[in-house]
């Protein structure tokens, strides 16, 4: 396939100017680096890898961006359905071209209880739905029928021909790329509206954070529809002009080891993911499995979207060791999609920080030393405010900042932070317009986690607002209390339970405790010790006492399209009585 460049390439970021686009970058690594391999994708079990270069990426989105501008205007919305491969790259980069507002989704599942597809439509009211021919004519022909009330018009990027190359206005910086559907951990989704320069902005800080170079492989099995998956991954190698090798997620939660092969195979430099998937290649570890694997390569194992665990690191580190792996190479960072993605990092090669800290300060909202061991929990920091970024801890009540050594509410401004939410100005306002009590531009982000600032500006994350259990005038983090019913009976799921309060007749907060029990107990397992051994653990490590323990089937707790516990959801489940109990 012919490629046609019309434009001069900008000069790259890492020199010194910046691109105004993606397209940017895209054309100038297809004018460079033609011939380079961009993106390979591994088909899970057996399947040849299917790959494009820089110059075939860039021609065949030229193609589907004939399409829809034959079909369609800027601005135009187009929901991206695509199961793993590399069709989905091709079409984001398709209505990038063309101007139209590209909205990754989620196939929904056939019988999906619990599926945000129907209202993220409803809000952004796409006109086209993009996806494989093969998708509806094969393994999903209901999806047709499902969204045929929404009136889309389907393009099918396998279809898309060779079209002569269009003369496309450029896109803008301001102009909107995409739009970010939040995970709706706390509440039902809303579009984060990232524009060009959003996604240049944090791109470059990625990468000075990163220390991604050329040589910067990348493997990710993180799903495309997710900003980890897309942004730090899928993106985040383009810009830097490396390979990206994908995985699909479905292989990797089944075996989780592929990735560690995968990551030796291709020698690759990056590769990350939410905290339970370091937790899984644990779980999984078979040393027949991974006997030759090599992973010195790996030089930047991101741990991010979810609570890092100081445990977590402490395992994978003794387990993958011998295989190879650097303690420094863990990378734990924080981000959200209001922010396009990430807030902070360390550099390459600083590896965790760590803090042990007072159980009972922090449920003062105050960080001190531990009075006694038993007080003492470690904390794992997410790196540091990036460059060209402005953070702080504020107080949520008063609006007033904190100094170090206090809890207060993470915010945070920068050229990184989107233009707000699709079509909710209330909601925009109230989160993206924040400012100080005092006086000053009411350009911050409320990101709606609480944290801390250490003396070397380490910036630890303790939990959200709306999930903190106030019980007796006391704090209690639940992802914390999570750690300690999991860590207490071998048959409790890791990443499988959901802690919450609830009030009393009398308006108390009590707390409940929602757990996974792992399948291959179950007919051996006796409820009561399991459950006498979380009262036990919950009053010894955390002084309170569970009103309710509701053991439930594995894989039935609420939990986001990213893997985060939905703790609201689950909360809703319990009061209504239609939780899987055992």
């Amino acid at each position: 396939m012919k490629t046609a460049i019309s434009e001069q390439p900008s000069a790259d970021a890492a020199g010194g100017r910046a691109y105004s686009s993606f397209i940017d970058v895209l054309r100038r690594r297809a004018v460079e680096h033609a011939a380079d391999p961009a993106y390979i994708f591994l088909p899970d079990r057996a399947g040849e890898p299917v790959s494009l270069t820089f110059a075939e990426l860039y021609g065949r989105a030229q193609s589907v961006a004939a399409r829809l501008s034959r079909g369609g205007h800027k601005g135009d919305r187009a929901a991206l359905l695509f199961p793993p491969g590399l069709d989905f790259i091709v079409a984001f980069f398709g209505c990038l071209l063309a101007g139209v507002i590209a909205v990754p989704m989620m196939i929904p599942r056939r019988a999906g209880a619990r599926d945000a597809s129907a209202a993220i439509l409803a809000d952004c009211r796409p006109r086209f739905a993009m996806t494989r021919r093969d998708l509806i004519a094969a393994s999903r022909p209901d999806l047709a029928e499902r969204f045929r009330d929404a009136a889309l018009d389907w393009v099918f990027t396998d279809e898309c021909d060779a079209a002569s190359p269009q003369a496309l206005r450029p896109p803008s910086a301001d102009d909107i790329a995409f739009l970010q559907y939040t995970s709706g951990s706390t509440s039902a989704p809303k579009g984060v509206v990232v524009s060009h320069r959003n996604l240049i902005a944090n791109s470059e800080m990625i990468r000075m954070a990163l220390g991604n170079t050329r040589r910067s492989t990348h493997v990710s099995w993180v799903p495309l529809y997710h900003d980890m998956g897309l942004i730090l991954n899928a993106l985040q190698a383009l810009y830097a002009g490396a390979p990206c090798v994908l995985l699909a997620p479905v292989g990797f939660m089944q075996r989780p080891l592929a990735w560690l092969r995968t990551i030796d195979k291709y020698r690759a430099e990056v590769a990350g993911g939410p905290n339970f998937a370091f937790e899984l290649c644990v779980a999984r570890h078979r040393p027949e499995e991974i006997k030759d694997i090599d992973l010195s390569c790996w030089k930047v194992a991101v741990n991010g979207a979810e609570p890092v665990r100081a445990g977590t690191i402490e395992r994978f580190v003794t387990t993958f060791a011998p295989y190879g792996f650097d303690a420094k190479t863990f990378h734990p960072a924080y981000g959200m999609a209001e922010a396009t993605l990430l807030i902070s990092a360390n550099s390459r090669g600083a590896g965790a920080s760590t803090r042990r800290v007072s159980r009972a300060a922090l449920h003062r909202n105050r960080i001190g030393d531990p009075l006694q061991p038993e007080d003492g929990q470690v904390l794992v920091g997410c790196g540091r405010a990036l460059q060209g970024e402005r953070l702080a801890i504020v107080d949520p009540e008063t609006l007033l900042p904190l100094g170090p050594g206090s809890i207060g509410e993470i915010w945070v401004a920068g050229p990184h932070v989107a233009c707000g939410y699709w079509c909710n100005p209330e909601a925009t306002e109230a989160v993206f317009g924040a400012g100080f009590a005092s006086g000053g531009a009411r350009d911050w982000l409320r990101t709606g986690d609480l944290g801390f600032v250490a003396d070397d500006r380490e910036l630890y994350i303790t939990g959200r607002i709306k999930d903190l259990i106030i019980i007796r005038g006391i704090n209690h983090y639940p992802q914390d209390i999570e750690e300690t019913v999991q860590d207490c009976h071998p048959a409790l799921r890791r990443h499988g339970g959901a802690a919450f309060g609830v009030p009393d007749r009398s308006g108390e907060e009590q707390l409940i405790v929602v757990q996974e029990v792992v399948r291959t107990f179950r007919g051996e397992a006796d409820a009561g010790e399991i459950v006498a051994s979380i009262r036990e653990a919950i009053a010894r490590e955390h002084d309170i006492t569970v009103r309710e323990i509701v053991l439930i089937r594995t894989g039935s707790l609420p939990k986001t399209t990213s893997g985060k516990i939905q703790r609201r959801l689950t909360r809703h489940h319990f009061l209504a009585g239609t939780l899987s109990r055992i």
